[in-house]
């Protein structure tokens, strides 16, 4: 991206965590037995860096301070500070890395790729200054993906999948925002299964992980309601589409969500693993309607998110232009 589409603030709250995400790390917290101290701090935000790939987090000695090589990107012209206009799409797996594979040899990369790209192209179409994580066949660690997301620092992440199941009857769609606790087995399942993809780069956390209740609290206080409120509209939005299955809206740890510093949702469009499921996500025309499903989605999000903010949105903005 050119400086001319650099966005807002250099590095508050999305290039580096925020003042409150800074605070929770570095705060005493005597329940854990956290030390007040510089020495304390690094040892947390270290750990949380390998942890969830907060590269953000990107040194020890950067933490209270921008990088001094950093200067204020540019606004592009006529955007209004904090309206909704960039988000980053997240097209999952690749390279090595197939996915999910249903019966008759659909992989999960491609389909995801796909969708990814059509959603983008009609984003883009809306105004929506678009950000790709990956745009052809090519496997991204889970550091790469999320610098590529902060450093576009923009206003919504959203990572499309496919889902999978050892047993081919289940089906159907369903969305995810960021959780240490799964809503359920079969959201654990999914989690577990699409963060095996970064190997050692996905955490493990037990019930008793002082790292976890840090971690936990900052899934909570970091845009966990914007999080929430994009992946119900996008799962009523997909849920229009054709005969599908609506699973609803579950929580789970993903590690892709947790690494990023904006609102972040996941969506999974169909089991590649039941045959119904698979022919569907096969034909172009059940594609083009997921990617519209999700472009209603991202632009009522906008609106909202907007309105929150005190400024005209995005799409109010075009539709005035043309009158």
């Amino acid at each position: 991206m050119s400086s001319s589409e650099s966005r807002k603030d250099p590095w508050y709250p999305r290039y580096f965590m925020g003042d409150g995400i800074l605070m929770s790390c570095c705060a005493p917290r005597s329940a854990l037995g956290l030390r007040s101290s510089v020495d304390s701090a690094r040892r947390v935000s270290r750990r949380l860096l390998r942890a969830a790939g907060f590269l953000a987090l990107l040194s020890c000695a950067s933490l209270f301070s921008p990088p001094p090589s950093y200067s204020a990107p540019e606004s592009r012209p006529g955007a209004a500070e904090d309206r909704f206009d960039a988000i980053v799409l997240d097209a999952g797996h690749g390279g090595h890395d197939e996915g999910a594979t249903g019966p008759s040899g659909l992989h999960e990369k491609d389909l995801v790729l796909d969708v990814t790209n059509l959603l983008a192209a009609r984003l883009r179409e809306r105004g929506v200054h678009v950000v790709l994580t990956r745009t052809r066949d090519e496997f991204l660690s889970l550091e790469e993906r999320t610098a590529v997301a902060n450093d576009a620092r923009a206003d919504l992440f959203l990572s499309i999948h496919a889902n999978a199941s050892s047993s081919q009857k289940p089906r159907g769609i369903e969305t995810y925002f960021a959780s240490l606790d799964a809503s359920d087995d079969a959201a654990r399942e999914t989690a577990e299964r699409e963060n095996s993809a970064f190997g050692a780069a996905a955490p493990a956390f037990g019930t008793a992980d002082p790292l976890a209740a840090i971690l936990g609290d900052l899934i909570e206080t970091q845009h966990l309601q914007e999080s929430s409120e994009f992946a119900k509209l996008a799962q009523s939005e997909l849920a229009t589409v054709g005969r599908v299955r609506s699973r609803g809206v579950k929580q789970a740890p993903f590690v892709v969500l947790m690494g990023v510093q904006m609102p972040a949702s996941l969506v999974e469009i169909g089991f590649l693993t039941n045959p119904d499921d698979e022919k569907a996500l096969r034909r172009s025309r059940k594609r083009a309607a997921i990617a519209d499903a999700l472009t209603e989605a991202v632009m009522a999000f906008a609106e909202r998110y907007d309105a929150r903010r005190g400024v005209r949105s995005a799409r109010n903005h075009s539709e005035a232009s043309l009158r």
